[in-house]
């Protein structure tokens, strides 16, 4: 085809990635309304130019780096690894509070931030698989994976736990899940889930009777009594999204008819989950949030 003429790798993933970048245009246009009456005098379109530019960023950036050999992001991860320990560190301490969760970098002069936990994500996942590959007949003993695995799998973890918890459960499933790949041995696995499911059980203990002790502990246990309990006035987030899902329904209602989403203005990412659950058909938002 000639419009891949140009691009190397995987055809689908560059197809995935043009077209969730044009959703993310709809998306992102049809949920700033509060944002541009609060910030840019209702100038939705100065939002809409802000993202386009850096969609057409971020692509030149994906095409530049594909350009690139592959064994490079191995050397990088090395690096990689060292570097994010001090940028998780900085963010706890002096990042962008949001939801009293400190989770954002700001970049000086454009006026963007960035989460600190994506760039761990990456370099962490691309560690995991590196240590896999050269040390496989390393990783034959328990202690050899603690060594050269959960250390520095747990530690990132770790420093992305307090302000994300969904970010480093997800990203320690990930990790086990690569380590599943790399044959590891399924008995370790399972030792690890064990332990997994050990932390869960303390740290729940520790929510419930001291949820001062750790950040955010106070909100996580608000959160499961909230859900238990099924207090509406408090699930202010949850509620906007079961609307979406009630009203949207098989088939969705379409751009430009969605009502609720405006108010839902506390999280975007739970905005934009909610504006795709009622503009689009069940199945097409659940394609959608599967690739990002």
């Amino acid at each position: 085809m000639k419009q891949f003429a140009y691009l190397k790798g995987d055809r689908v993933i560059w197809t995935i990635v043009f077209l969730l970048s044009l959703l993310s245009i709809l998306v992102v246009y049809s949920s700033v309304v509060t944002l541009a009456h609060k910030y840019k005098q209702g100038n939705t379109e100065a939002y809409l130019i802000k993202h386009g530019v850096t969609i057409i960023g971020g692509i030149f950036i994906m095409y530049m780096v594909h350009k690139l050999k592959y064994t490079l992001f191995s050397r990088v991860a090395q690096i990689g690894i060292l570097f994010v320990v001090p940028l998780l560190l900085f963010t706890l301490v002096k990042g962008v509070s949001a939801g009293e969760a400190s989770r954002w970098i700001p970049i000086p002069g454009i006026g963007l931030t960035f989460q600190s936990s994506d760039v761990a994500k990456i370099i962490l996942i691309i560690f995991v698989a590196r240590t896999l590959t050269i040390r496989q007949d390393q990783l034959e003993d328990f202690k050899s994976i603690i060594k050269y695995l959960l250390l520095p799998i747990g530690f990132i973890c770790l420093l992305i736990f307090p302000a994300n918890f969904s970010t480093a459960a997800l990203l320690f499933l990930n990790c086990l899940f690569l380590m599943f790949v790399g044959r590891i041995k399924l008995k370790f696995i399972l030792y690890i889930l064990g332990g997994c499911v050990g932390f869960a059980l303390l740290l729940g203990i520790v929510i419930y009777q001291f949820p001062d002790l750790i950040p955010r502990g106070a909100t996580w246990k608000a959160r499961i009594e909230n859900f238990s309990e099924g207090d509406s006035k408090n699930n202010y987030q949850s509620e906007q999204a079961k609307i979406a899902i009630a009203t949207g329904g098989i088939i969705g209602k379409g751009p430009e008819k969605v009502h609720n989403v405006p108010f839902c203005h506390k999280l975007l990412p739970i905005l934009f989950m909610l504006l795709l659950l009622k503009s689009m058909a069940y199945l097409q938002a659940l394609l959608c949030s599967s690739y990002t």
